[in-house]
């Protein structure tokens, strides 16, 4: 556990991309396996320990230590694993670091095997055995809450730079390969060759989109970009062969099981890049005689994601829908590098063949000139439409974002201003700040004084606006609720925070029936008084 922890903590402390790289080639340098593969599969939070849960972790911690005490300690650093290493008491007899600590494999393999009524009483050992760095990193392993600034992703560009291979050749064995990946390290040291792709219907990496930016439509003939409209589900890819069904996410993660109903629906041989949606029968037939699909709101796609087990009847009240976009094989066929018009052909013929209750084709939008695309994108046709993809037709299918095949250009953000009302703290280098702010709006007019909670944003402002939002939330706290402050909010005194959101859902759910859709906070209104912000009426009128 010593290499893991150090490696933990390292990776914390490091801000560079660069850096958290240098530090996980290293490690996968120096140390062996199979001790190497577990901590990469907990980094890539593919390592799952059953018997563990956070509550059972408190419990122990509360046996030791005053409850208060570690309410108060837990409120203050935002983060349990790092509360837990901190105020674990450690017996004179036992010394923090003692020569007996465990091995990440021992603490694997003995969870694995252990219920739940004995995995109390081996994590309390090992807690007693290991120094603090120790403790953290034991925690974050058997939790699986490794916020350390590390995304699965950069996890796996870290096995190419060691092996020196492209990244993509990572992402598309990834599936087929189990924990502790033996033969991916062997392959990566050339001990022996690749590995086949043991991966039934595997992931292929996906490519992304840059963002228009002022004066990038100057450049660009419109002669060479195709036009579609980007829907506002979430991307994924669907892939059939060899009688093998998946469904993975743009990050690769399988996916499959949360949408049975689509995935019967897979009866082709190839794989297709596209948006998923909800899509309901409207009733209407057109003209070839098929059911018109109308699509649901992203709030719809909310209550089939993230689900383990989904009933029937929420099958039934929101089917699964997928709006194709682009093709990346053809039967045996590997398509992505035809260019983006050749591919398109293909597409439209393989949608052809698939069942129009669950799939269709994401039309181009004809135009002539750049003015056009400008008018299209400031009015889409559909409020589900977030805004356009401009591919170049010469365009092959490369993973990654290139700069220059495709671009995307979203409408303008809603804004609107509203009033904060409650602060948490954050997690890993924030955990010492109040980040995470709940924030509403005025219910029916200011003076009535009864404001609504809307919406909660983490992101959007600068580091010295988060130390001054911090001292606002601690200077005006008047109330708290476990690690959540009440913050200061009437007509006299509140801070407004004017917010951008992407779009806007009924939600039986929330209090103020509303949910939104990516919000952030977009600039702090020091200047304006809390009695000017928002009404609820006003978010109203924003829906679709």
């Amino acid at each position: 556990m010593k290499r893991f922890a150090e490696l933990l903590d390292r990776l914390v402390l490091t801000p560079s991309r660069n850096g958290k790289l240098k530090l996980m080639v290293d490690y996968f340098n120096e140390v062996p396996d199979p001790e190497r593969g577990l901590a990469l599969a907990a980094i890539t939070r593919d390592l799952s320990i059953a018997s563990i849960k956070p509550a059972m972790l408190r419990g122990l911690v509360e046996e030791r230590v005053d409850p208060v005490l570690f309410a108060l300690s837990y409120d203050y650093l935002g983060d349990l694993a790092e509360t837990i290493a901190l105020i674990w008491p450690v017996g004179e007899d036992r010394p923090q670091g003692a020569n007996d600590a465990p091995t990440l494999l021992e603490v694997v393999e003995t969870l694995h095997a252990a219920t739940r009524a004995k995995a109390p009483a081996l994590v309390a050992d090992w807690l007693d055995r290991l120094d603090a760095s120790g403790r953290y990193a034991l925690i974050k392993l058997v939790t699986g809450g490794m916020r350390i600034g590390v995304s699965a992703r950069l996890a796996k560009q870290a096995l190419a730079d060691f092996g020196k291979v492209d990244v993509t050749a990572i992402e598309e064995l990834w599936h087929g390969l189990d924990i502790p990946y033996l033969p991916l390290f062997a392959w990566l040291e050339g001990h022996t060759d690749k590995p086949a792709n043991l991966a039934a219907a595997p992931f292929r990496p996906v490519m992304l989109a840059t963002a228009i930016e002022d004066g990038d439509l100057d450049k660009l003939d419109p002669a060479d970009y195709a036009a579609e409209w980007k829907w506002d589900g979430i991307r994924v890819q669907a892939t059939a062969e060899g009688g093998v069904r998946r469904l993975y996410t743009r990050t690769g993660d399988d996916i499959s099981a949360t949408f049975p109903d689509l995935m019967e629906h897979l009866n082709f041989e190839g794989s297709m890049d596209g948006e998923l949606l909800v899509g309901h029968r409207s009733g209407d037939l057109l003209d070839d005689g098929r059911q018109r699909i109308e699509i649901g709101s992203f709030g719809d796609l909310q209550q089939r994601l993230n689900r383990k087990i989904v009933s029937a009847k929420t099958i039934e009240s929101y089917p699964a829908f997928i709006r194709a976009y682009d093709l990346m094989q053809d039967g045996d066929r590997d398509v992505r590098a035809e260019p983006f018009r050749e591919r398109r052909r293909r597409l439209e013929r393989f949608v052809q063949h698939l069942d129009p209750e669950r799939f269709d084709i994401s039309p181009l939008v004809p135009f002539d000139d750049w003015s056009q695309i400008v008018d299209f994108r400031s009015e889409p046709p559909h409020p589900i439409i977030e805004g356009l993809m401009l591919k170049r037709w010469d365009s092959a299918y490369v993973p990654g974002r290139p700069r220059g095949p495709w671009f995307k250009w979203k409408r303008e953000p809603f804004l609107i201003d509203a009033v904060l009302m409650y602060a948490q703290r954050g997690h890993g280098k924030r955990s010492s700040f109040y980040s995470d702010y709940t924030f509403g709006v005025w219910k029916g007019v200011p003076e009535d004084g009864e404001l609504v909670p809307v919406g909660k944003a983490y992101f959007g402002f600068t580091d010295e606006e988060l130390k001054q939002i911090d001292k606002y939330v601690r200077d005006n706290t008047v109330e708290r609720f476990g690690p959540v402050r009440s913050v200061r909010a009437n007509l006299k005194t509140g801070l407004v925070l004017e917010i951008a959101f992407e779009g806007l859902n009924r939600s039986a759910r929330h209090k103020s029936g509303v949910a939104m859709r990516f919000p952030r906070i977009s600039r702090l209104r020091w200047d304006k008084p809390a009695r000017e912000a928002d009404t609820l009426e006003t978010l109203e009128k924003m829906l679709p």
